[in-house]
């Protein structure tokens, strides 16, 4: 599964691979920058997206 997460900055990540209890454990979070940066940076490949604006 791909997660995509846009930072407030406007920046978007795609992050790879991320199993589903990841996925649904992130979405019900209540502080998503913190369990981006315990659980899923660092552990998974990512890419950043180029954004037009």
């Amino acid at each position: 599964m791909i997660l995509t997460v846009m930072f407030v900055s406007g920046k978007v990540y795609d992050y790879f691979q991320v199993p589903q209890n990841v996925f649904e454990n992130f979405r019900s979070s209540f502080s998503k920058g913190n369990f981006l940066n315990r659980f899923i940076k660092g552990r998974f490949n990512f890419q950043k997206r180029e954004v037009i604006s």
